[in-house]
């Protein structure tokens, strides 16, 4: 009879020292432990996902029917095709007034590759990227994975969660490559009006070698009459050192398709294609398709849907400013509201927990009130918590009275 089979150390998974300083984000972790909780009979109500919960609109997947049946299911052009990239070209003309040539467009699957594309084609190891805080996680985490380092500053509450010129200029140095702006914000619905921008475009323009990322994905998810602009429009002198990103996923609920886009310098836009040749090469035929209709389509369903995320803001706002220990600014853009919980810190829970954290108190929720949220430490500012409103009003009017009834058992 054989013995064991001996496991040794070298047939082991080591795996690459890039991954030790990151993991699985804290938004899929907070949402895999809902879902666990619900396989279990739990009733769980999911505030965690910033995804609409709106279908894609009938055109949309109807130009994704004739694509197949035409069969346009082949490899296509590296970076989008040549069609999807005049969308894309008219699409920042018509709504943003900037004029793209096609070799300064590229595609890629879901926007979040546009980053990481543009992250690898331009980081060298201990390259500082400045990332104001509250942000989205995946920023820090790619330039981690790329060697680079990033410099994360905080941003005030009472300054609507915006970084300023000042904590700007103070951050720069001679080996910062990019900031990261991400307008409206996702976790705090921040917006940057002109004049909001204008002081730190002026910092830039004074520092030629830092480049400016711009995020604008939630665009078209605005409030209370507040215009957008976006700072490539804003100053033509540092355009060629601008990169700005936008995608289908949340103005068009298209988040699975995976499409998403950028315009920018054409030598950084090649550089990008090089790095996804070698890693998914095209995007989806079928989703390209998708995405041409999506952007050359009616406006109305975009503006209706903006109205009913509206609705959903002033109701999870007003409801979450009646409890007491919980402050939440009105947030201008996005699908997210980012309350602070300073007031709970300290308290004590029916088991006789103290909650220390605003993660004790996201972790409550959970377990007291079948609640989950993602709290602010896993943004980069504590102590905070964010709500995805991007689901029924329904399912917020519970969520918030079950958030008050928690709250009101703490002592």
């Amino acid at each position: 009879m054989n013995g064991p089979v001996l496991q040794s150390s070298s047939s082991v998974l080591r795996p690459a020292s890039r991954l030790s300083s990151i993991g699985v984000s804290e938004i899929l972790k907070i949402t895999g432990l809902a879902a666990e909780l619900k396989r279990q009979g739990r009733d769980v109500i999911v505030l965690g996902t910033g995804e609409p919960d709106f279908d894609t609109p009938e055109h949309v997947k109807d130009a994704a029917k004739r694509a197949m049946d035409a069969g346009a299911t082949k490899y296509t052009a590296l970076d989008g095709t040549p069609e999807l990239k005049e969308a894309i070209r008219a699409k920042f003309k018509r709504d943003n007034g900037l004029d793209f040539a096609q070799d300064e467009i590229t595609v890629s699957a879901g926007a979040k590759q546009i980053l990481f594309n543009a992250m690898m084609a331009t980081l060298e190891p201990g390259d500082e990227v400045i990332i104001p805080t509250p942000f989205w996680v995946t920023y820090a985490d790619i330039v981690l994975i790329m060697g680079g380092r990033p410099v994360l500053v905080a941003c005030r509450e009472d300054n609507c969660f915006r970084l300023t010129a000042e904590d700007l200029a103070r951050t720069i140095t001679p080996r910062t490559r990019w900031v990261i702006l991400n307008s409206p914000s996702n976790p705090s619905g921040a917006t940057y009006s002109e004049a909001d921008y204008r002081p730190v475009l002026d910092v830039l323009v004074e520092h030629p070698h830092v480049w400016l990322m711009v995020d604008d994905i939630y665009e078209h998810i605005v409030y209370d009459d507040f215009r957008f602009v976006t700072p490539a429009t804003l100053e033509p002198s540092i355009r060629h050192r601008i990169l700005t990103v936008n995608g289908v996923s949340k103005a068009y609920a298209m988040t699975g398709w995976r499409i998403g886009y950028a315009g920018g310098p054409a030598t950084l836009i090649r550089a990008m294609a090089i790095v996804q040749s070698q890693s998914t090469s095209c995007p989806s035929s079928i989703s390209q398709a998708a995405a041409i209709a999506a952007l050359n389509g009616p406006a109305d369903i975009v503006r209706e849907r903006c109205q009913s995320f509206q609705t959903r803001r002033d109701l999870v706002v007003t409801a979450l400013n009646r409890i007491e220990g919980i402050s939440c600014r009105v947030p201008k853009g996005a699908f997210y509201t980012f309350a602070g919980c300073a007031g709970l810190i300290g308290r004590i829970t029916e088991d006789g927990e103290r909650i220390q954290s605003d993660t004790d108190f996201a972790k409550y929720l959970l377990r007291s009130a079948g609640v989950a949220v993602v709290p602010g430490t896993a943004f980069g500012l504590a102590p905070y918590f964010r709500i995805s409103y991007a689901t029924s009003a329904s399912e917020l009017e519970e969520a918030c009275q079950r958030i008050a009834t928690a709250t009101s058992r703490l002592s």
